[in-house]
């Protein structure tokens, strides 16, 4: 019994012995290995304002500047990797990327699978409506209907915010932003839900085929970076990094560029 006792303290000793580099290895804190790498690799999506394609190929939008200035300030480069928004947080969890910097609005159910940081913009969600299809909608009633085809970005948190507001609209989604918003122009869909500006921006470029029917958004959105759960150091960071920018005013400029105006438009690929 004695023999038996000991050689059971040799084993889990011999284990240990095996398995702690492991340990050590896997503790060691995400934000160190971002620094060993010289390159943060930021997970996002085009989504206008937010990042989309200039005329030369390149990327631009309020994340992109979001991301750039994080890198630069932290003595980092940047990669960003382009991911379809309903596999984006999976791919985090696979390790693709470091964070998501995608105008991600902080959710319940987001937050058992990711931890966020602390919110760095304030958004809104809002409806356009084909004035043709649906020439008088006046209450959210009016769009509460079967008949009604609803079209949003799949994976985004507005798909279960028309779910919560139209739970008897038909919701169809698509991959990608401009593709609902097509949609609705071609006649196809009676509305289309997005995050603003982009409501209102396609309105005021297409007013003889959308309005917007209601004065008010239909949700508050509180946007954050992702990260992996348990990845405290890298939210610690982040959270400094954010009210830095916040009390020095960039994070508001930067924001009322690309929400509050049309300064940008120009540099846009058609």
């Amino acid at each position: 019994m004695r023999w038996n006792m000991k050689m059971k303290s040799v084993l889990w000793a011999c284990a240990w012995l095996l398995l702690a580099p492991l340990a050590h290895a896997s503790d060691t804190p995400n934000l160190d290995k971002i620094n060993e790498r010289g390159v943060l690799r930021v997970g996002m999506s085009t989504f206008v304002p937010w990042a989309m394609r200039d005329k030369q190929g390149d990327l631009i939008g309020f994340e992109i500047d979001v991301a750039k200035r994080l890198a630069a300030d932290s003595g980092w480069q940047v990669e960003f990797i382009p991911t379809a928004w309903d596999g984006i947080i999976p791919a985090l969890l696979a390790n693709k990327f470091d964070v998501i910097i995608g105008g991600m609005t902080i959710t319940p159910e987001r937050s058992k699978s990711v931890l966020f940081s602390v919110p760095y913009s304030h958004s809104g969600i809002q409806i356009a409506v084909n004035r043709s299809r649906m020439p008088d909608v006046k209450t959210h009633q009016d769009l509460n209907s079967r008949r009604v085809k609803i079209a949003a970005r799949r994976g985004a948190t507005t798909v279960a915010v028309a779910r919560e507001y139209f739970p008897k609209a038909r919701i169809l989604q698509f991959d990608d932003e401009m593709q609902a918003f097509q949609e609705v122009l071609n006649g196809n869909a009676d509305a289309v839900i997005s995050a603003s500006p982009k409501p209102e921006y396609e309105t005021l470029a297409y007013p003889d085929i959308l309005y917007l029917p209601f004065a008010e958004r239909l949700d508050q959105g509180n946007e954050a970076v992702a990260m992996r759960l348990g990845e405290t150091d890298i939210q610690a960071f982040l959270n400094q990094w954010i009210q830095a920018r916040t009390d020095d005013g960039w994070l508001k400029a930067r924001y009322e560029y690309w929400f509050a105006s049309k300064d940008w438009q120009s540099q846009m690929a058609q």
